[in-house]
């Protein structure tokens, strides 16, 4: 069967994707699902879900009403539970099974926004996407509902950090340690989107006079602010003899308005792939840059998730299950990922471990020794 994984996990899918974004911001997140299913979307990959609570719910869809179509039912039990914990906003996920019946979440939202008077929006997940998808889409509600401004009034060197999940960032100085780049290249962060930082900073984005996007997670938000506010975003995650280049494209894009890819334009295209980078794009990229800085060497980029093509350089590879990674891989000798790709590498192959919890989970903490982790 084609794109059926027999060694390899699965990324973190879609709707565990939008709780993640959403996780700190102050709402309730209401995943329309058969009861028991919480703890697939949020403990396995939610490094916060021990410390800090967050409203999650699962809706405890039954068969009876996948079939007939019980919305009432959905909308009265959101609703009682709005008003009794006074959320900022109330998100609707989709699952897989009400994706297929055909539920109208824009309807619903509409209903229980007039009844509470509590913002309600849909984060159009389905369960087939990967995590990537589903915050990136979750961040835009955000952006286009709680960030206010003209885009005239801008604070000179100032950013915000769009893409920081857990689901990429998971160690418990990673944060800091992007606020430490952003310091040293002369930047105060107005907002982190989204750990760190609630809804009312956040909600200040539009004061920021450029965008650090640091994962493909934020991408899509980067270009709504765009849109709205013409504010430009440089994409790239600050690692190794990376961060210089990007510090410089960071002040670059202020003062000339337009938008930076120094994870991508920085690098050179490989076509021969012994040396790879396997991951999140944006980061994976950054990686690899700074890889050809310190050894001169062309790195190829192999991107297993949904992520824009114009994060690609030529001869990176974008694939598609388990049979493709292990033919991208066939020739490498070198190859920085996620320590449970072994099995598809080659056995002459170096592996230096770079853990992710989205796709390793919390088997990614055994791998933490490796200098190459996020900084």
């Amino acid at each position: 069967m084609n794109r059926t994984n027999r060694i390899l996990p699965v990324y973190t899918g879609d709707v565990s994707g939008a709780c993640s974004a959403l996780y700190e911001l102050g709402g309730m997140v209401v995943i329309h699902d058969p009861s028991g299913c919480n703890s697939t979307y949020n403990t396995h990959d939610e490094t916060r879900w021990y410390d800090q609570d967050s409203l999650i719910f699962i809706t405890g869809l039954v068969e009876r009403d996948a079939i007939l179509g019980n919305d009432n039912k959905l909308i009265d039990d959101v609703v009682d539970a709005a008003l009794e914990l006074h959320p900022r906003f109330i998100a609707l996920c989709n699952s897989p099974i009400p994706f297929i019946t055909g539920t109208d979440f824009t309807a619903i939202c509409k209903i229980i926004e007039r009844r509470t008077g509590i913002p309600t929006f849909y984060v159009r997940t389905n369960g087939m996407h990967d995590y990537t998808v589903g915050a990136g889409r979750a961040l835009v509600e955000v952006a286009e509902r709680f960030v206010n401004g003209d885009g005239d009034t801008t604070v000179p060197h100032t950013l915000n950090i769009l893409g920081a999940t857990p689901l990429d960032f998971f160690q418990k100085d990673a944060v800091a340690g992007l606020y430490d780049f952003a310091h040293g290249a002369g930047f105060d962060v107005v907002s982190c989107w989204s750990m760190g930082n609630g809804l009312d900073e956040l909600g200040r984005a539009a004061q920021a006079s450029v965008n650090l996007v640091v994962s493909s997670v934020g991408l899509p938000v980067a270009k709504a602010l765009r849109r709205r506010f013409g504010t430009p975003f440089v994409v790239g995650t600050p690692v190794g003899g990376f961060m210089n280049e990007l510090a410089a494209a960071l002040c670059y894009s202020e003062e000339s308005r337009t938008d930076s890819w120094p994870c991508r334009d920085a690098r050179v295209s490989s076509a021969d792939g012994s040396c790879c980078v396997v991951g999140e794009p944006v980061a994976a990229g950054s990686y690899a840059a700074a890889l050809e800085r310190e050894s001169g060497v062309p790195v190829r980029v192999i991107c297993p998730l949904e992520a824009p093509q114009e994060l690609r350089v030529s001869g990176d590879l974008w694939v598609d299950g388990e049979e493709e990674v292990e033919r991208a891989l066939a020739e490498a000798s070198f190859v920085l990922a996620d320590a449970l790709y072994a099995p598809v590498c080659p056995p002459s192959a170096r592996l230096e471990p770079l853990p992710h919890l989205a796709f390793s989970g919390r088997n990614c903490y055994g791998q933490l020794s490796s200098e190459h982790a996020h900084a």
